[in-house]
Order: C-alpha cells, then sequence, then structure tokens
C-alpha cells in the first residue's frame, strides 16, 4: 500500500483533491510533454482524460526527475489535472506538485491510498505479494471515506473487476503508455468508473 500527502498548492485542499481521484489515474514514466499532455487531456478532446498525473521516472537522477516534474506541472496546470510526485518530497516541493506518492512507512497521514499489486507487475524490481481483488475490496472497506487507487499489473481488462470493488481509480504504466493508442486505452480504462 502506498499514501500521498500534499505538500504543494494549498487552494484545494486535501479533501478536494481527493474527490478528484476518479477513474484513470496516469503515470509519466519518462519526460516526454507529448504523453504528458496527451494522458491529461480530457477525453471529450480525445485525450487519456487522467485527472491525476504522477511523475515516476525510474532510474533518473534529480536534476532529470525535477526537469519532468516542472514541464508536468506546466502541463497540468493547463488541463486543470493534479500533480504528484512519486518518492521525492524535495522534487514535489520545487516544482509546486500537488502531492508526493510515498511508501506506506513514510507519513502517518494521507489523501489517497495506492493499494497493490492488485495483479503480477513487470515495473518494479522486486514487487510486494499480489493482494488480489480480495484484498483490494478490503482495503476499499478499511480506508473508506480515503479513496483507493488500485495499483500493480494493471491491464485494461482488469477495469470492470476493480471498479466493483469500490476503488476510486486503477494506475496502469504499460497497459497505457505502451498502447498504440494511450488516449484510448486511457478511456477505456476510465469507462468502468463513470
Amino acid at each position: 500500500m502506498r499514501q500521498s500527502t500534499a505538500p504543494g498548492d494549498t487552494s484545494l485542499s486535501a479533501k478536494a483533491k481527493a474527490a478528484r481521484i476518479r477513474g484513470f489515474y496516469a503515470i509519466l514514466d519518462r519526460d516526454d510533454e507529448q504523453l504528458a499532455k496527451l494522458l491529461v487531456t480530457p477525453a471529450a478532446d480525445a485525450g487519456a482524460g487522467a485527472r491525476v498525473l504522477q511523475v515516476r521516472l525510474k532510474p533518473a537522477s534529480t536534476r532529470e526527475i525535477l526537469a519532468a516534474a516542472r514541464m508536468a506541472r506546466r502541463v497540468t496546470r493547463e488541463a486543470g489535472a493534479l500533480l504528484v510526485v512519486n518518492d521525492r518530497l524535495d522534487v514535489a516541493l520545487a516544482c509546486d506538485a500537488d502531492g508526493v506518492h510515498l511508501g506506506q512507512d513514510d507519513l502517518p497521514r494521507a489523501d489517497y491510498l495506492g493499494f497493490g499489486p492488485v495483479f503480477a507487475t513487470s515495473t518494479k524490481a522486486n514487487p510486494d505479494p499480489v493482494v488480489g481483488l480480495a484484498g483490494l475490496s478490503s482495503a476499499v472497506q478499511l480506508a473508506a471515506p480515503i479513496p483507493v487507487v488500485a495499483i500493480g499489473g494493471i491491464a485494461l481488462e482488469h477495469a470492470p473487476s476493480i471498479a466493483a470493488t469500490g476503488a476510486a481509480a486503477a494506475c496502469a504504466i504499460s497497459a497505457i503508455n505502451s498502447a498504440p493508442d494511450p488516449a484510448a486505452a486511457a478511456r477505456a480504462l476510465s469507462l468502468p468508473f463513470a
């Protein structure tokens, strides 16, 4: 399980930010402005429609992460999406992110929870054990009213069963960023959450 706390923009309350976490939660896994724009462009405008974009570059230097985060901050502001930085409070503060995605042992409070891996994943070198849909459902019930984002091994075909657990959103990296049409893939992932 992962947690996020909001270090940046105080114009939105933590509750208002958490309420925006719904459907597709996007991960930017490379410094690619075109992909960032596609991920947060509203679905009605042929984009992926993510309300949240997390910068997660691994491995990368602090300089590379900060450059990508600053670009993503500009893009998310233009699109009205939230920006979250993975694991780096310093970078989140430096780019005025809306939140930072931290490990379960890092801080005692959270605005949302990322829970998983729900399925086997290949984007982490040493992933935690798979929790499955039953584990996700339990986490959703225990965390209420804090929104839970399903993470780990998420494929498009998993979206209906993830939404049925009551999770607020699903976060997929490879299934979206490596798809021939990332925007269409993200819209398909979001559909069961609508």
